[in-house]
């Protein structure tokens, strides 16, 4: 059987078995630039928000806090550290309803904004080839970040597990749920700092081809990932259909592919690393901007959401703080649904 990239290079396409096509509401939502909110008064910080173990809470009752500052304090790669979302003052630690479908409480902390937005020190660096691959990966580490596809799986952790392996490094662009567009407003508004973090990764992992991949009803979004690349061909970008779910990790290998990942086993073991954009972009902002993951963008839409569109949310921030923002229309008919990947 030829190997991955021999598959990969063929430039075919690959079918998996089922999958729908279900009606397509991008279009409320993906029009305009993504927003930013005011923030709210206070956070509830979950000090566990990755696949993985919690880290040592640092701060207590009555602590003052800075932007970007550490609240907990990871033991190995697969144990994040998390961190303050804005500058205030730590009212407690204490289980708080978290956004999880359990509907369990995670230990959080509440966070007093003080309205400053204060951030602690920060070290920018203009090039991160001055840095070793194992620099890289523990600023990684260090900035907390986790995938932002879905699986939470903490990113340090993945990278260094797959070093030395990964023959095709995917970027997943693919976005398959018809209704969320945070993915695709990244790729328009932030196509270059994408396209920057995207190279550190590859600086780290040294595959032998890197690949965007992005369903055809994204087209806008492929146009400035073009542009970002400036005609280099480091990067290829590769255009796949529109069908549910070809944007969860397995089904997206084979369709670039062909091959499928044994069961129990990583991708890593047929040589695939993925990574989703708003991973890749969270990278370039940890490294090149010193900025730890401490929001993501998220899409609010439906027909009882009057502002449709895809707004900066900063982790710890109540969710009916973000629909209230988005003038929600409360109707028990109509329940709110988190999640969707």
């Amino acid at each position: 059987m030829a190997d991955v990239l021999t598959r990969f290079n063929s430039g075919k396409l690959w079918e998996f078995d089922g999958g729908i096509h279900p009606p397509d509401m991008k279009s409320q939502s993906n029009k305009k630039p993504i927003s930013t909110l005011p923030l709210p008064q206070d956070f509830y910080v979950p000090i566990k928000q990755h696949t993985g173990s919690a880290g040592s809470v640092l701060v207590k009752r009555g602590d003052h806090v800075l932007k970007g500052q550490p609240l907990t304090q990871g033991d190995g790669l697969s144990s994040l550290p998390v961190h303050a979302p804005t500058s205030g003052t730590v009212i407690d630690v204490f289980p708080y309803v978290a956004a999880h479908p359990s509907g369990l409480p995670e230990i959080s902390v509440h966070i007093k904004a003080d309205g400053l937005d204060q951030w602690r020190e920060q070290n920018p660096m203009d090039d991160f080839l001055t840095q070793t691959p194992e620099q890289l990966v523990e600023k990684i580490y260090q900035a907390g970040i986790a995938g932002l596809g879905g699986a939470v799986f903490p990113t340090a952790a993945k990278i260094h597990s797959a070093e030395k392996q990964v023959k095709l490094l995917i970027i997943n662009g693919a976005e398959c749920e018809p209704y969320i567009t945070c993915d695709d407003r990244l790729m328009r508004d932030y196509a270059d700092e994408i396209i920057e973090g995207i190279r550190i990764i590859r600086y780290i992992l040294r595959p032998e081809k890197v690949v965007i991949a992005v369903e055809d009803n994204k087209l806008e979004a492929v146009s400035a990932l073009e542009r970002a690349l400036h005609g280099a061909n480091d990067i290829e970008i590769r255009i796949i259909p529109t069908k549910y779910p070809s944007g969860a990790a397995k089904q997206l290998i084979q369709v670039l592919t062909g091959m499928e990942v044994p069961s129990g086993q990583r991708s890593s073991s047929i040589g695939v690393l993925m990574q989703n954009v708003g991973t890749a972009f969270a990278v370039k902002r940890a490294v090149i901007n010193d900025e730890p993951l401490i929001e993501r963008v998220v899409t609010l839409t439906g027909d009882k959401i009057p502002h449709k569109g895809n707004y900066w949310a900063r982790f710890g921030t109540p969710i009916y703080h973000l629909l209230q923002q988005a003038d929600y229309q409360y109707d028990e008919r109509f329940p709110v649904f988190m999640g969707a990947r």
